[in-house]
């Protein structure tokens, strides 16, 4: 009778580091309504409408929020969709879209 002797594999992929995290913060201004603030929010990162109020509390209070923690792509991505929204229609003076940036989230 033999025994049959497995092989250790080896591993040939590489390993992913975790990508360090960054916030998307959202910057207050007097040109966008709390309306508008939720709205964005839920069809930016889907954040219920309890939430958003709750960071359009924030920001309007604070200055700013960090609406989300991700990594540096996405970060990206998200910031470049709030500065896209587009003007709040319920405020005429208003030009375009609220501002946002991005953080390293351990800073």
């Amino acid at each position: 009778m033999t025994d049959t002797v497995t092989a250790p594999r080896e591993t040939t992929g590489r390993k992913t580091e975790n990508l360090p995290p960054y916030n998307v913060i959202l910057l207050d201004d007097d040109d966008h309504s709390y309306e508008y603030v939720i709205l964005m929010l839920k069809k930016v990162f889907g954040h219920p409408i309890a939430k958003g109020y709750e960071m359009a509390q924030e920001v309007d209070a604070k200055g700013r929020v960090v609406v989300a923690t991700t990594h540096l792509e996405e970060a990206e991505l998200k910031r470049e969709q709030i500065q896209g929204f587009g003007p709040d229609p319920l405020i005429p003076r208003c030009k375009g879209s609220m501002s946002a940036t991005i953080e390293p989230a351990n800073a």
